[in-house]
């Protein structure tokens, strides 16, 4: 249904030169319009200097036509203005009045108060947030807070209020901690009440909640965020710390993009933060420009290019439109740490595709006679998932037809009562000192072991795989 809407004035008019020659319009082409309903079409042979445009604010741009209004225009008082540019302090203008129409926005008036200035001990002003009555101030080495509107007044016994105030920024109030973000701006994300971010200058995750600053890498994950924050930089260049919240699996996603990494996996690292587990549980290979969620869906930039993640119909573990990846997970097995073990079995309850791509021990010692020392592990080959460890008695593997060949035989998991297990064979060096070695020994010994596990190349690629658990029997090692 078509409508009438009533223009009040214009402001601005952009004006085309055109030819009067037999060849038409020389404006190069109207972008978005095309030329069957007034636009005008794209000519190969225009010169250069028959394609221009001015701004007016008369309408046919005559001499003594009358304009139309300028509207409101920024002015300065000074003679002899200067630039002044400072990295800690902030600058208000005046107001919109949405009901009257004022807008005040471009008026800076020098004869009022109207700059704010934290302490440049702590370097420049990276990003301000604004949250209800309160304005976030995000320098490099400090968090601080400041009521908008407002003004903080404290009781004799410690405590703050807030009362109303004709001040448009109030008393600034630092949060305790010496963090800051650091020059990392584009690492922060926020979601309801809390805000997360990253502090380079002090390797650590942090988020601002309630209860103040907490430095949610240390959960699990102190030395490794320790490592590749200190990493990050190189010689050439700075790296890049992107931050966004994942509104469908709720969590807090940060890429770490040392300067040079690419689309590689092992060149950059990006993983998420879990506020029910309060660990970080997943890492992902994509490294995003940006990250947002836009009401019930998450969303990411790439090279000017935007992804919508979790998308129903998509091959999983598969960002922007690269080959589809396995999925793995790594754990440990350390039931029991002071007992020496010989893991014999794996099992697993979940969906078929699964395999095991390592099962390590811990490493075990052995003096040698020069007096160094020699440190190995008992570790196993592959455990091939269901479909791609079948096989017949003619040695047929994945594919074959169970009615035209001999009963399937499984190499690597096979099912019983809708649970996946297989035998663990040693395929580790033979040490000295053992007496049964080598793929001829069933197990891994050890105090604990290391297992990753991940999706196959051949079940039902990109299809949805769940795992529940992961299990294993052990009994107690003879040495």
């Amino acid at each position: 249904m078509g409508a009438i809407i009533e223009v009040k004035y214009f402001n601005t008019f952009l004006l085309k030169k055109t030819a009067s020659e037999v060849r038409g319009p020389s404006w190069n082409g109207s972008f978005g319009i095309p030329s069957t309903i007034g636009g005008y079409p794209v000519l190969e042979d225009v010169e250069p200097t028959d394609n221009w445009f001015i701004e007016e604010s008369r309408i046919r741009g005559g001499y003594n036509n009358t304009s139309v209004d300028f509207g409101v225009k920024a002015y300065l008082v000074e003679d002899e203005p200067k630039a002044t540019i400072r990295s800690n302090s902030m600058i208000y203008s005046g107001v919109f009045n949405s009901r009257t129409g004022i807008n005040n926005t471009n008026v800076f008036s020098v004869g009022e108060d109207i700059s704010k200035s934290v302490d440049p001990a702590n370097g420049s002003i990276q990003k301000l947030y604004a949250e209800d009555t309160a304005l976030t101030i995000f320098q490099e080495s400090k968090v601080s807070r400041t009521p908008i509107d407002k003004d903080v007044i404290y009781s004799a016994e410690g405590g703050g209020s807030l009362t109303s105030s004709n001040k448009v920024m109030g008393d600034i109030i630092p949060y305790s901690g010496n963090y800051g973000i650091s020059n990392n701006p584009e690492s922060f994300a926020v979601y309801g009440y809390r805000k997360y971010f990253s502090d380079k200058n002090n390797n650590a995750i942090l988020r601002l909640s309630q209860d103040g600053l907490t430095e949610i890498s240390a959960n699990g994950m102190l030395s490794f965020f320790r490592d590749e924050l200190s990493n990050l930089d190189a010689a050439s260049g700075n790296g890049k710390i992107t931050g966004g919240w994942d509104i469908h699996n709720k969590q807090y996603i940060t890429s770490l993009q040392p300067y040079g990494s690419t689309d590689d996996p092992t060149s950059y690292n990006t993983l998420s933060f879990d506020e029910q587990v309060l660990g970080w549980p997943s890492f992902f290979t994509y490294n995003p420009d940006q990250v947002f969620s836009l009401k019930n869906n998450m969303y990411s930039l790439k090279d000017g290019v935007l992804w919508v993640h979790y998308s129903e119909g998509q091959k999983r573990a598969r960002f922007y439109n690269a080959d589809t990846q396995t999925t793995s997970i790594t754990f440990i097995f350390n039931q029991q740490p002071s007992l020496s073990k010989n893991f014999q079995t794996v099992n697993y309850e979940g969906s078929n595709g699964w395999q095991v791509n390592s099962f390590i021990s811990d490493p075990t010692g052995e003096d040698l006679l020069d007096g160094g020392f020699n440190s190995s592990n008992d570790e196993i080959n592959k455990v091939l998932s269901y479909y791609e460890g079948a096989y017949d008695n003619y040695g047929n593997q994945f594919g074959i037809d169970p009615v035209l060949y001999a009963p399937i035989n499984r190499s690597g998991f096979d099912r019983k009562e809708n649970k996946y297990f297989a035998n663990l064979i040693n395929s580790s060096t033979p040490n000295s000192g053992e007496i049964i070695f080598g793929s001829t020994m069933s197990g891994i010994k050890g105090y604990f072991a290391t297992v990753t596990i991940s999706t196959d190349t051949t079940t039902d690629i990109g299809g949805a795989k769940e795992l529940f658990a992961v299990s294993t029997n052990y009994v107690a090692s003879s040495y």
